[in-house]
């Protein structure tokens, strides 16, 4: 591929906008800064450095999801759902290492200077596999997009759902009698405005503000939360088998954060260190782990079968310090709604620019599409009833797919299509 100037071309999250691979040039004039990674050259205009990546990671990975733990433990039992959860976290840092390996092998067999996407990925492995897999290789390239795409814009409309209901608490309280509604045109304009920021390493400044935001909520809950805490013998140990299912469903939904890893380790100064033993993918599913275990176990304990749906609607509602808290939340997923939309639009613009581009304005395009993905997003929180549980169903669907069901069947058709296709 002809190199590139324009800032939009050089990130590596459109790499294959133009529907072919990124070969390898001989002409490294003007070249971004590039590292070798396996055998070949990964470009980036704008790298981002180990911190950074971690600190992308671990706030795509924990949003308005960690403060529903409390709920899902009740769902599985005090014993029980610490064991679930750490099983399950290991199975999906483990799906998202298969997904990282299929990537570098699908680059280095077409000589790429960049990691293919998570679509990508899918199609052409599927493309190499057995004859039972090519005939759905365009299929499961629109398959991954779309669960993608419906599990970060569903998280997006969560957030206007959640910021709007605690402006609309802490106003009542003051005097201030507005819908909840119009509070949600409100912090429309500001939400979306954050969304026109093009580069993930100008995003980092929301990520750490968001990070520290988010952090300083789950502390200050589990602060108020761990006063006066019940005997453990006081709770169900274990789940009954219905209510399980439902624990599976947001553990999955919490623990999903693939559609984040191969854009972050594209973006990488160094992308050997994402998963490498103490990379940022290790490292940061850890941290997430344990902050799910910790508000999942105190949640249930000092709740009970009273825990809320999300933990901070336990707290004193007359209390100041817990309208901080609120607030402080609130404020933390204002700034996490940026990087779940980044992740969404890298696979709604680099289809839609091959398909009705080339464009004379492509930023302008892109800003365009953006500014329907975010006014789709805000409907959604106007006008679906009971969203949390629409949300709730259509990320336990998605975050399942994409991390548990996509990467195996992406090892298979790539390393094993040959022996497979000599049994069909």
């Amino acid at each position: 591929m002809a190199q590139v100037k324009d800032d939009h071309k050089q990130n590596s999250f459109y790499l294959l906008e133009q529907g072919k691979p990124n070969e390898c040039s001989e002409d490294v004039e003007n070249q971004p800064e590039e590292k070798e990674c396996d055998g070949y050259s990964v470009g980036v205009k704008h790298p981002i450095t180990y911190l950074e990546s971690l600190f992308h990671l671990i706030k795509g990975n924990i949003g308005s999801g960690v403060f529903a733990m409390g709920d899902a433990f009740k769902n599985a039992g005090l014993l029980l759902a610490p064991v679930l959860t750490i099983f399950l976290g290991f199975v999906c840092i483990y799906g998202n290492h298969v997904l990282i390996n299929c990537s570098k092998e699908l680059g280095r067999r077409r000589k790429m200077r960049q990691y293919p996407t998570f679509p990508d990925t899918m199609e052409w492995s599927f493309q190499t596999g057995p004859k039972s897999f090519k005939r759905f290789s365009h299929t499961i390239r629109f398959i991954v997009s779309f669960f993608n795409i419906m599990a970060q814009l569903g998280s997006c409309s969560v957030y206007f759902v959640i910021i709007s209901s605690t402006l609309h608490k802490i106003l009542s309280r003051l005097g201030y009698l507005v819908d909840v509604h119009v509070l949600m045109a409100i912090i429309l304009i500001p939400m979306v405005s954050t969304t026109m920021v093009r580069n993930l390493k100008f995003l980092v400044p929301f990520s750490v503000l968001a990070n520290i935001l988010t952090g300083a909520g789950v502390i200050l809950t589990m602060y108020i939360s761990m006063h006066d805490l019940p005997p453990v013998t006081s709770r169900n140990a274990v789940g009954s088998i219905s209510t399980i299912p439902l624990f599976f469903g947001t553990i999955i939904y919490c623990f999903e954060g693939v559609g984040l890893v191969l854009p972050l380790q594209s973006e990488m100064k160094n992308p050997d260190k994402f998963g490498s033993r103490f990379g940022v993918l290790n490292v940061g599913m850890t941290i997430v782990g344990c902050a799910l275990l910790w508000v999942g176990f105190v949640g249930y304990l000092k709740y009970g079968e009273d825990v809320a749906g999300s933990l901070p609607l336990n707290l004193p509602q007359d209390s100041l310090f817990s309208e901080v808290v609120q607030i402080t939340i609130a404020v933390g997923l204002f700034f996490t709604y940026a990087l779940q939309f980044h992740v969404a639009i890298t696979f709604v613009w680099p289809d839609f620019n091959r398909k009705y581009g080339p464009f004379k304005h492509p930023v302008l395009a892109e800003c365009g599409i953006k500014l329907v993905l975010s006014l789709i997003t805000f409907v959604a929180a106007e006008v679906v009833p009971r969203l949390g549980l629409f949300i709730s169903l259509l990320g336990s669907v998605s975050s399942t797919a994409l991390a548990l069901v996509f990467p195996p069947l992406c090892d298979l058709a790539l390393h094993w299509g040959h022996q497979l296709d000599s049994h069909v």
